[in-house]
């Protein structure tokens, strides 16, 4: 058994490299392919790496070797042609077939997701919501009816599903998710803030929002802590004044 235990809110467990592309740059394929969706809505139709790389926030070598490891190099002072890429890198992704998917958890989050448009667009078809709550049993969202999760295993059955979705409170995730593990479903995404135990050969992705805002507040906390005492903007100028200060007025006053 492995965990999905990562540093980031948003980290894969991959088992390894697939045909041959690094890990990591099977990561960035995705930011890739939104960049030159968003060019191909601009109507654009080549792209220099230099362009791509900057719409992607990387660094253009980067971008050159990994495009390299789906076999497109491009067209010395052309660029690359957007239409083909994205199917290049569609293909690679997986993209080029649908994927049916399972939500389970019909809360706020499970709902958002379920009316979220992108996924179609991309090739995943959210094929039912399941939910344990009996006054949401029933209920529609998004087209689906919401079934119980009793039905988690001919759900999956039926639907040929793909890719399970946890957006369930942490306390029934694990249980959640060994029984999608059980049904056959090998790639799971984990809403829930909890560690999930899988077997080898499933691949999870772990959503931990609460992460991520953390990390920002570090950063924040550092960018606050770098500026001068009495810079524009630090403590002082939101209605704080430093612990220095006030101990100073404190002992003039003493």
């Amino acid at each position: 058994m492995h965990s999905n235990a990562m540093p980031s809110g948003a980290q894969a467990e991959l088992n390894g490299p697939a045909d041959g592309i690094p890990e990591a740059t099977v990561a960035r394929l995705p930011v890739y392919l939104r960049a030159l969706y968003g060019l191909a809505e601009r109507g654009i139709s080549t792209v220099a790496s230099e362009e791509l790389a900057a719409a992607a926030g990387v660094n253009s070598a980067k971008l050159r070797k990994d495009l390299s490891h789906l076999g497109s190099y491009g067209i010395r002072g052309v660029g690359y042609d957007i239409d083909y890429l994205v199917y290049q890198v569609s293909r690679t992704l997986g993209l080029t077939q649908d994927w049916p998917v399972v939500i389970v958890g019909a809360g706020n989050l499970g709902r958002a997701l379920a009316n979220y448009g992108g996924f179609l667009s991309r090739g995943f078809t959210i094929a039912a919501m399941l939910d344990s709550d009996t006054a949401i049993v029933g209920s529609r969202i998004a087209r689906l009816t919401v079934r119980h999760v009793d039905e988690l295993e001919a759900v999956v059955a039926r639907h040929n599903v793909a890719i399970g979705v946890i957006a369930t409170p942490a306390g029934s995730a694990q249980a959640v998710c060994d029984r999608l593990v059980s049904a056959g479903v090998t790639s799971i995404l984990n809403f829930a803030p909890l560690v999930l135990s899988v077997p080898e050969g499933v691949d999870v992705r772990k959503v931990d929002l609460s992460i991520e805002l953390q990390i920002l507040a570090f950063h924040a906390q550092r960018r606050s802590s770098a500026r001068p005492a009495d810079a524009p903007g630090n403590a002082e100028t939101h209605g704080k004044r430093s612990t220095p200060r006030v101990a100073q007025e404190l002992a003039a006053k003493g």
